[in-house]
């Protein structure tokens, strides 16, 4: 019996077999790297050159919007109330003559509720970082505006004494102007005293705008007195601090030219 090629015979030559083998393997290995191997999505952040990054747009913008709202806190918020409450004041103080009993007890609420918000916006500000360059200037106007416009209006209906209003407003607007001129030199922070006359003066006023007799009008009369007394002692101390602070300016100053001098 003659032998059969193995070919024919349908089985594989070992030679085609090592092809086969070889070929399998070549395309598998081609699909692993294409599986490995990075996509579109991932290569084109990479291709963005990072100066080219740019805030979205209206970044400024809300920024600006922030910075403008963070006018309208609730220290400020108060500051504004006192002065709104001025005119009110006013108009309430002068209503009917300015005598009757009624509309006086409406301006001394007026008058009490202004000298409570000077007493919570100033430490609200400083306890919650709420400090900005309107509350810096808007506090102090609405602080003389309130207790000028108590004042004038007292004096102007005969009930205080004209010089007692010139020597309380005079020392307010003369060491506010003081403080303006030396604060190139430092800033003169409020003293104890200060604060204790700004009570005083609020008390003693808010006494006058009622309408009250018998023993209480001869207290405040006294209260009014040590009011005086406190401003006038109070204004002398803030003079001499502000002649320490430029002295000792002055001093710096000629100590640093010295020394760039040399």
């Amino acid at each position: 019996m003659t032998g059969v090629p193995a070919s024919a015979a349908g089985g594989s030559s070992p030679a085609s077999a090592a092809q086969s083998a070889a070929a399998q393997s070549a395309e598998s290995e081609q699909v692993t790297v294409t599986a490995l191997g990075p996509t579109a999505a991932d290569v084109t952040p990479l291709a963005e050159p990072e100066g080219d990054a740019r805030p979205p747009r209206g970044a400024k913008l809300a920024a600006a919007a922030v910075n403008q709202a963070s006018v309208w806190n609730i220290a400020n918020l108060l500051t504004m109330l006192r002065l709104i409450l001025v005119p009110g004041f006013v108009a309430l103080m002068l209503a009917d003559g300015g005598y009757d009993p009624a509309w006086r007890s409406f301006a001394w609420a007026a008058f009490a509720v202004a000298m409570i918000t000077d007493l919570f916006d100033g430490h609200l500000a400083r306890t919650y970082n709420l400090v900005t360059d309107f509350g810096k200037i808007a506090d102090p106007i609405a602080d003389k505006a309130i207790m000028g416009a108590a004042l004038i209006c007292l004096s102007s209906l005969g009930d205080l004494p004209w010089w007692v209003t010139i020597v309380i407003l005079g020392r307010e607007l003369g060491i506010t102007l003081m403080r303006f001129v030396v604060i190139r030199y430092g800033v003169i922070p409020a003293s104890r005293g200060g604060k204790l006359k700004t009570l005083v003066q609020g008390i003693a006023v808010g006494m006058y705008v009622l309408a009250l007799t018998g023993w209480l009008a001869t207290l405040r009369w006294w209260v009014m007195a040590a009011a005086v007394v406190l401003t006038v002692l109070t204004g002398l101390d803030y003079v001499r601090q502000a002649i320490v602070l430029r002295r000792a300016g002055i001093a710096e100053r000629e100590a640093a030219a010295q020394e760039t001098q040399e």
